[in-house]
């Protein structure tokens, strides 16, 4: 541990140089870190990748409330992250986007495994090839179940781009229109 001599101490107060005594920061990179550690998801498990999804959510291993997501929403008109997990059947493609026009912005969309990313081995007429389908996605988890760590590393991903200013993918198919 290095210990600072009390007249550096009086020659950094003195000093005009703001850099010594202040950590400063733009208005829109402090909202976007504390929006990026805040992120409140609204777990929407539809098949077996649910369960580890509940996993990730509740277990003390993984604990991501280190990551500022431990409130988990049962409801989307509070939560700015949507999980979709498993395999989305065409009857359940209207309530999804029902459920996602609900969230106040921005909102964020996962894709939790390889049935809601691509249908997985459910290539067939009754299931929707991925839920990009009908909402934007940001983020895909591959995997058929993906481990909790890459849950994890899709929830940081969507944080890292929170804060380098990447708008939602909503936002950015409205900008491509």
């Amino acid at each position: 541990m290095e210990v600072i001599p009390p007249a550096q101490i009086r020659r950094s107060l003195r000093a005009t140089d703001l850099d010594n005594l202040v950590m400063t920061a733009s208005l829109d990179k402090a909202l976007a870190w504390a929006q990026s550690n805040s992120m409140w998801p609204f777990g929407f498990g539809l098949a077996c990748c649910a369960i580890e999804m509940i996993g990730v959510i509740s277990s003390p291993r993984y604990d991501i409330g280190r990551f500022g997501s431990e409130v988990i929403r049962a409801t989307p008109r509070q939560s700015d992250l949507m999980i979709v997990s498993g395999r989305v059947a065409h009857k359940m493609a209207p309530p999804i986007r029902q459920l996602y026009e609900q969230m106040l912005e921005p909102k964020w969309v996962m894709a939790m495994g390889a049935c809601s990313s691509t249908a997985g081995m459910f290539a067939n007429y009754a299931v929707l090839q991925g839920v990009d389908k009908i909402v934007p996605v940001d983020v895909y988890v591959p995997g058929c179940p993906p481990r909790p760590e890459a849950v994890i590393e899709g929830l940081m991903t969507i944080q890292k781009k929170i804060r380098a200013g990447i708008p939602p993918a909503y936002r950015q198919q409205e900008s491509d229109a």
